[in-house]
């Protein structure tokens, strides 16, 4: 129970983001006694992984204009010393900004509208007038007024014991509705189809389109398990910092993965496959014999362009773009090495560039034709992952826990404890915080950049294959100067974060202005809203919009120590995440924290051979942390020797 928590530590972490659970599991395999809070219901922190219910409710809580006040059971203020101070801490979690929700598919009125009910619960009286939605598609007059909110827990939000999740998934059914969600309510318009006769849609009357399937909104609710809906949208590159550290600590076992199967460029309003590949180079359509041949000798130059500094001295100055330009490569190619291949601004570096082409060539192959890896079920598991492994060591958990302030010795200007909001006080050797947690008053002098999100549900691929299952990440380049590219992941139902039949699809860019002005664009050249009148032939060949979120994350990567007010000596503090494809920064940070905090300690060092465990009750006495001998603490015996016993075989060198 949160009430009978033990009263010291050598470590408190605050948040279960990906920085702070790698250092949680780091700190632990290292034989620290750790205590991991979260305020949230959820792991993950702005890394978490949600079902759409879960979404609902997430959004809800962001959209709360105040702080809710909550009784405690002490006063912390009387905890605190003469000798001391206290430095409070957020109670409200302000990173998200600038919500916005459109659902393009409806709700037959002949459904059971029982699973919809328990997502749109307290019906309110609100009214409001019709207005136009952003992509343009036509206005509907009947309104009912509910609020989507959700207290069901996502399917994903508590780490998982044997690492696997069974998901059903089931196909879609007809629609006809329009709902968008706005502030903290939410309008549902359903209209009926008059003399339309639905059986003869539009689309399907044309021969040349293959038929589509329809999806609901009370489809997409009564499946509402079957999402997994990430809050950052990442991958994982297949020789990264991320994939390295899995392997090494052997965390890889608790998670499986999927191999990205393409990469798409967005060239004269149309999307193509880019050949990343030697084969798909020269089995490309796209490409002529003197390209692929000019092509794969400029790619064999990034591979150790180092050893030719001549090559690119010359141009150190200039940018990416402008050093392609004078390799003989043509309009296309500089296109795919700039925004598929180097996945780069226009204005970045001749070195950077040749930087990250080199690492997008290097990681080719290692787990399949792409370099990039998805994790299965989001990439929400990943902190739950290391969270699992701080477990298995003895680190203990406990979410809905908030914590009311840091307690500072005067004296000697270092933190001594923290007070929670039980009123308990819990001392400790070091404070790793999230940035999120931390005061106005802290973060006053810290100027934060924002990513702009849209997390979108579609009904088909944005480029049609022979397998509907395909994982595809997209750039699309800015159209105006001054503006950032748009990075686009499409994920399928075998990732298992959407349903059959559909489509989730992630849009990421560094912000500029909310994130619906910033990214509108793009889903308008890549997407149509669902309708049911007639359309153009060109809008039948894009998928269809049924549902999307716009929302603004503050992006704390960039923030230094400095930045921060008053921080005592033994407090640390985690960013969220940032805009990078990768999670390499994460990692960078957790493993730069760690050796700060203990320079004699290896980090999260690989696991120990099963005959070297030592579990509580044992007659061997335990060696010192940092050998070979762990001892297994407040975790199931068999579980944990279990855990150890049998690494997972997803992720091998």
């Amino acid at each position: 129970m949160a009430d009978s928590l033990p009263t010291e530590f050598d470590v408190v972490i605050i948040g279960t983001g990906l920085p702070e659970s790698i250092l949680a599991a780091a700190c632990s395999r290292s034989g620290q006694r750790v205590l991991h809070l979260d305020s949230r219901s959820y792991y993950g922190g702005n890394w978490a992984s949600f079902s759409f219910s879960g979404l609902l409710s997430w959004l809800k809580e962001c959209q709360q204009d105040s702080d809710v006040v909550e009784e405690s059971t002490g006063s912390w203020q009387d905890l605190i010393h003469d000798t001391e101070e206290a430095i409070t801490l957020r109670t409200k979690d302000g990173s998200i900004r600038h919500t916005e929700v459109f659902c393009y598919a409806g709700q037959d009125t002949d459904d059971n509208t029982e699973e919809v009910d328990a997502v749109q619960k307290n019906p309110s009286s609100v009214t409001s007038s019709t207005s136009t939605d952003p992509l343009g598609s036509a206005c509907l007059s009947e309104e009912t007024h509910s609020s989507a909110t959700s207290h069901e827990m996502p399917a994903k939000d508590t780490p998982k014991s044997d690492g696997e999740v069974s998901l059903e998934v089931t196909d879609a059914e007809d629609t006809l509705a329009k709902e968008k969600h706005c502030g903290d309510e939410t309008w549902t318009h359903t209209v009926s189809e008059g003399v339309k006769d639905e059986n003869k849609p539009v689309e399907e009357d044309n021969t040349d389109q293959p038929k589509r399937n329809r999806v609901t909104y009370s489809q997409i609710v009564k499946e509402g398990r079957r999402f997994n809906i990430d809050l950052v949208s990442k991958l994982l590159y297949s020789q990264g910092l991320l994939i390295d550290l899995l392997i090494k600590s052997n965390v890889s076992r608790y998670a499986e993965f999927k191999n990205v199967t393409r990469i798409l460029a967005f060239r004269e309003g149309k999307v193509e496959q880019v050949p990343c590949s030697r084969a798909d180079v020269f089995n490309s359509k796209e490409l002529t014999m003197v390209e692929k041949r000019i092509l794969m000798k400029f790619l064999t130059f990034c591979l150790d362009y180092e050893q030719h500094p001549d090559q690119y001295q010359a141009f150190v100055q200039c940018s990416f773009s402008e050093y392609l330009q004078t390799k003989k490569l043509t309009p296309n190619l500089q296109h795919f090495v700039l925004h598929s291949i180097a996945m780069t601004e226009s204005s970045c570096s001749t070195i950077d560039g040749l930087k990250a082409t080199k690492n997008f060539l290097r990681c080719l192959g290692r787990f399949g034709n792409t370099p990039f890896l998805f994790p299965l079920y989001g990439q929400g598991e990943i902190p739950q992952c290391f969270c699992r492994m701080c477990a298995v060591f003895g680190g203990i958990y406990c979410l809905r826990h908030k914590v009311q302030c840091l307690v500072v010795d005067k004296e000697s200007g270092r933190c001594k404890a923290i007070i929670d909001h039980l009123g308990q006080r819990i001392s400790a050797k070091y404070f790793i915080v999230e940035d999120s947690y931390l005061s106005e008053e802290t973060c006053s002098n810290v100027q934060y950049k924002q990513i702009s999100r849209a997390v979108l549900i579609t009904d088909q691929s944005i480029l049609k294959a022979d397998s509907d299952q395909q994982i595809s990440i997209l750039v699309v380049p800015p159209v105006e100067s001054g503006t950032c590219a748009v990075r686009v992941t499409e994920l399928c139902s075998s990732t298992m974060t959407c349903m059959k039949d559909t489509y989730l699809v992630h849009l990421t860019c560094s912000s500029s202005k909310t994130a619906r002005e910033d990214l509108e664009s793009v889903v308008k050249k890549l997407f149509t809203p669902y309708t049911e009148t007639e359309i153009d032939k060109e809008e039948l060949t894009k998928p269809r919009l049924l549902w999307a979120l716009y929302f603004n994350m503050r992006d704390s990567s960039e923030i230094s120590r400095s930045s921060y007010n008053g921080l005592p000596s033994n407090v640390y503090v985690c960013s969220g995440p940032d805009c990078g494809l990768g999670s390499e920064h994460a990692v960078k940070q957790a493993e730069t924290l760690f050796q700060e905090i203990f320079p004699n300690e290896e980090f999260c060092p690989p696991p120990p051979n099963p005959e070297d465990i030592i579990f509580d009750g044992d007659d061997k006495q335990p060696e010192a942390p940092g050998t070979n001998n762990i001892i297994m603490a407040k975790v199931d015996s068999s579980e944990g020797r279990r855990n150890l016993e049998s690494p997972g075989k997803h992720l091998q060198n």
